[in-house]
């Protein structure tokens, strides 16, 4: 028979990180940006931006785990209000995307913060994500052990398997960079990928929509 890892076969835990992958690589608001991010301002701004995102999945998960996150789940103005907060978030980011001029100069160190706070916002205003650790995660869970360790073994998982999704991401989307010197070619790209934004934000705003 197949090992366990605080009570969760093997064979449980590689289905989650299935799960867990072809959730992260189905387009959406961190996609989007990450790939806005990248192509118009570079590798480093992109994974300054993943460092974000990666915090605000891992607090997120340890909020669900101590369960926070069915408080608002079972509240339905915190989810309203928490829900269209991330949508004018995106919306926002989009906006910010549309307006701002060719980049002329290399990132910088000092805007490091911004891409972090981004990305780490973009999550913590992310419904969704808590409902993802409340309602998905807990399936792949064992009755027999105890649910903590469990939790915390499945968030770092995720987590894991979305970093590595989204450091992916960086990496493909920023070699567009080098060919987006030419100030209106990076114009085009970035509008556009700021129109996409958007979009998934409207989309994200009807998926996440109270049934």
């Amino acid at each position: 028979r197949m090992g366990d890892i605080w009570g969760i076969p093997f064979s449980t835990l590689a289905s989650f990180v299935l799960t867990s992958l072809v959730i992260e690589v189905t387009p959406g608001p961190n996609m989007t940006y990450l790939a806005l991010v990248a192509a118009s301002d570079g590798r480093r701004a992109g994974f300054v931006t993943v460092g974000g995102i990666t915090l605000g999945l891992a607090l997120i998960g340890v909020v669900a785990g101590v369960g926070v996150a069915e408080a608002i789940q079972a509240s339905d103005t915190l989810y309203a209000i928490l829900r269209w907060a991330g949508v004018a978030f995106l919306l926002y980011l989009a906006w910010d995307g549309w307006r701002s001029p060719a980049a002329t100069e290399p990132h910088r160190d000092g805007e490091d913060g911004k891409y972090f706070l981004r990305g780490l916002l973009t999550n913590l205003l992310n419904p969704k994500a808590g409902v993802f650790y409340i309602a998905v995660l807990p399936t792949f869970m064992t009755p027999q052990s105890s649910p903590v360790p469990q939790a915390m073994l499945l968030t770092a998982i995720y987590v894991g398997v979305a970093t590595l999704a989204h450091g992916s991401i960086v990496l493909l989307a920023g070699t567009l960079e080098p060919l987006l010197n030419d100030p209106r070619r990076e114009k085009v790209v970035r509008r556009v990928l700021s129109a996409l934004l958007a979009l998934v934000a409207l989309w994200f705003a009807w998926v996440t929509a109270p049934t």
